[in-house]
């Protein structure tokens, strides 16, 4: 019993216990803060930056309270202690080291921020969340096509940032090109076939191109990038069955799946008002029937 009391009477014994109730008082603090954070704040992106900031204020004081516990009177003993302590540390915990370092890069150089669309590790989707150790995606792609939520939440470590390259879809140019391509047979007016799709390109993406000529042109101050063209291009080329003609024209990243699918409804009306003049072409294969044969067979 003697030796228990003496224990706790441990001057460290006790530095220790209080510095373990100061990092749970921070901790609690950190979770309340979050709480009122949800309860006052509507807008969910001011939201969830206040409460990001609340939790970086949180570990960077107790950062803070651990480098003010620990008391060495000898610099050489310091020196050794901290170099075996950073090796050790560096040894086990290099991935989680590399994550919480990953996790700063993230925010203060904005490599990507919740609600853009990332492709990662070759996982692509939209970026929900952004903690201290790992991102968390909701899933596009596997077994759906085209740019569709597949339903499952990924959760990837922010060591990846220095591992591989980072796929933005809409980091400083929120917008993709895309392409359609249209097949009409020979004997089809191909003058008045890219007329009709360079018109209902034109027409239907008219906003898309406005708006990305104004953020083009600040991607070219900002970049050493060479200008490109925003409008709608055709391209023709000819094979073996028909004419192929290749529309290239810009849209927004999340509409691109529901941009091509107006669009070609729009040049398909407009196709089938030319009466014959444009025709649609596709991989065909014609059966014929053999005729009646008489067969006679003799001795």
């Amino acid at each position: 019993m003697d030796s228990l009391l003496q224990f706790f009477e441990n001057p460290m014994v006790i530095k220790v216990a209080k510095l373990i109730m100061w990092i749970l008082f921070i901790i609690i603090i950190i979770g309340l803060v979050r709480k009122t954070l949800k309860k006052r704040i509507d807008n969910i992106s001011i939201r969830y930056k206040a409460q990001k900031g609340v939790e970086i204020i949180g570990y960077v004081l107790i950062i803070f309270l651990i480098l003010m516990a620990i008391t060495i009177d000898s610099l050489k003993d310091y020196t050794i202690i901290i170099g075996l302590f950073t090796a050790g540390i560096t040894f086990t915990l290099q991935e989680l080291i590399l994550s919480i370092a990953g996790s700063f890069y993230i925010f203060f150089v904005r490599v990507y921020k919740p609600g853009d669309r990332i492709e990662i590790n070759n996982i692509k989707g939209d970026v929900i969340d952004i903690d201290s150790i790992y991102t968390t995606i909701m899933e596009m792609g596997e077994w759906v096509s085209s740019d569709n939520y597949s339903g499952r939440i990924v959760k990837i470590s922010n060591a990846f940032v220095f591992k591989g390259p980072i796929k933005n879809y809409s980091m400083d140019f929120p917008f993709v090109w895309d392409e359609l391509n249209i097949l009409i047979t020979y004997g089809s007016d191909t003058e008045l076939a890219k007329t009709i799709l360079m018109n209902s390109a034109t027409e239907l993406l008219s906003d898309y191109t406005e708006k990305s000529k104004a953020k083009w042109e600040e991607m070219v101050e900002h970049y050493y990038i060479e200008n490109a063209t925003i409008e709608p291009t055709i391209a023709m080329s000819l094979t073996d069955n028909w004419i192929q003609l290749n529309v290239r024209y810009i849209t927004d990243y999340k509409r691109r799946r529901n941009t091509k699918h107006t669009l070609f409804q729009h040049i398909e009306k407009a196709i089938l008002k030319t009466n014959g003049k444009v025709n649609l072409a596709s991989t065909t294969l014609q059966l014929l029937q053999i005729p009646p044969i008489d067969i006679n067979l003799k001795k």
